[in-house]
Order: structure tokens, then sequence, then C-alpha cells
């Protein structure tokens, strides 16, 4: 007699077969390296006694060596360190932002799929609305504005660009949800006298989690690439703090002369968002139950 087969659930189905995809799962692996780095690279540079913030003019831009691997600046400062720390910011921007978006993005989209009628109407115009708004204008006033009364806030940041970010978010969990709110186990919820809020957060959004990281990780780099973008244009993070974008404008305007310091920072950003966008891919692919596979 054979022992009856163990059944899987989506999320074990999911993981066996993103290891299968190598792209996917070298470039997570890429994404994580990254992070440790960002996050405790700088603590280990400085028992070396490398840093950020030490000036030696003496020194001056020098190219990259066995010492400084990614060279220094025209002060003196080591750029490899830069980068991890300037890493620090945008990482911490990007998931700030990522996190203020989904929240708004999967409650917006939960309420309006689940309620439905006229209310979802008027809910998902306002989106359509917002959609055709110069949204990235509107950032750039508003830091400039701060900027002019001298107030420099990164919290204002992360929630300008994560108000942004949250309508294609909302999109996808509305067509989640109205696909699920009729389904038995709502209708079992419901019967059982459970309120709307808790059939929608409790019952419905965790099974719309698979769409949602997703996006996720594919938004990160989107917003990356915002906040590099208003850096660039000087209205991103102020000096004295530094983010990749920071440094990529620092470096394209020196280019000529001390190449490298744009060559470092700019190559980390761009193999951040590629692995980034990558392991996206792979985590579509995973989560998608038309490609699941016995």
């Amino acid at each position: 007699m054979t022992a009856p087969q163990q059944g899987r659930s989506l999320w074990s189905d999911a993981w066996r077969r993103l290891r299968r995809n190598r792209m996917a799962v070298v470039c997570g692996a890429i994404v994580v390296f990254i992070v440790l780095a960002c996050m405790f690279g700088p603590l280990i540079a400085s028992a070396f006694g490398l840093d950020a913030t030490t000036i030696d003019t003496r020194l001056g831009a020098t190219p990259p060596s066995a010492a400084h691997w990614f060279g220094t600046d025209i002060l003196g400062r080591d750029m490899l360190v830069r980068v991890m720390i300037g890493g620090r910011i945008a990482l911490i921007v990007a998931v700030t932002a990522t996190a203020v978006a989904l929240i708004i993005g999967v409650s917006y989209g939960a309420i309006a799929g689940y309620v439905g009628g006229r209310t979802d109407y008027v809910m998902m115009r306002f989106v359509d609305v917002l959609y055709g708004f110069p949204t990235i204008v509107f950032i750039i006033v508003m830091q400039a504005t701060l900027l002019a009364k001298q107030r420099d806030n990164l919290i204002v940041l992360y929630v300008l660009i994560g108000a942004i970010s949250w309508l294609t978010m909302a999109r996808i969990v509305r067509g989640q949800v109205m696909s699920l709110r009729h389904r038995e186990f709502v209708d079992a919820a419901r019967t059982l006298g459970a309120s709307p809020g808790r059939i929608v957060f409790r019952h419905i959004v965790p099974n719309v989690l698979g769409p949602v990281i997703v996006y996720a990780t594919l938004s990160i780099p989107f917003v990356m690439l915002t906040e590099a973008f208003l850096s660039f244009i000087g209205l991103g993070v102020q000096a004295p703090k530094a983010s990749w974008g920071t440094l990529v404008t620092e470096g394209s305007s020196q280019i000529v002369v001390y190449p490298w310091l744009l060559y470092g920072p700019g190559l980390v950003m761009s193999v951040t968002i590629f692995a980034l966008n990558f392991f996206g891919d792979g985590l579509r692919d995973a989560l998608d139950p038309s490609t699941r596979k016995d």
C-alpha cells in the first residue's frame, strides 16, 4: 500500500520553483550581499582606518588602489565607504517609501474591491485622476518649498515618494479582492458574523500577498531611481548626508578629471537595481499559479 502523497502549499511550491531559477537566486544573493555591505561595511572599514568623514586634503583624489578600492574624492575621503554609507540612505528611502505605498495601496484597493458598486466607481475614478496628475512635479515643488524654508526632512521625502507609488498597487489589489470576495471562505466568515473590516484584512488580504510581494520587489528599484533623480537635481538627500544619487551627481560633475568618482556609486546602484528587477521577475514567475507544475 503506497503512502498518500503529501500536499504542497502555494508558498512551499513557490519557494521550490524559485530555487530552480538560478538567475533569480543569484540576483537575490547579490541584493542580500549589498544590503549587508551597506549596513555593516563601514563598521568593518573603520577598523582599518577607513571612513567617509576624515578629510585628508593632502591625499586628495586618487584612483582606485589596493588601499582604496573605489579611490578617494577630492577631499581624500574613501569612496568605497562613502558608497556604502550612501547605500544605507538609498535603501532606507526605497524600503520606507515602498512600505508607505503598500499600506496606502493595499488598504485603498481592498476597500474599493470589497465594497464595490458606486463606492468602488468613485474611488477608482479618483485613482484615474491621480494617474493624470504630474506627480513628480508635485514632489519637486514640495521639496523645493521645504528646502527654501531650510527644512531637510528625510521623512517627508519618504512619504512624498510613497504617495506617488501606490496607484498601481491599488489597482492590483482591487482586482484580486474582487475575484475573492464571493469565495466560500469569505461567505463562511460573513455567516459567522465577521465584520467587513475583519473579512477584508484578516481573510482576503492575506490571500493577495503574492502579487503584493512581487510588486514590492519591483517597486523598490523605481523608488531608488526617483530618489536618485531628485538628488541629482538637488532636491533629494542634502549634505552632509549622502545617497547614491548625490554621489552620482558629484561624480558626474567631475567625470572628465576624476572618472572613478562616478564609476563606483554608478556601478553599485546599477547592479542593485538590475538584481532587484531580475529577482522580482523570478519571484513573479514562482508565485504565478499558471506556471505551477506537479
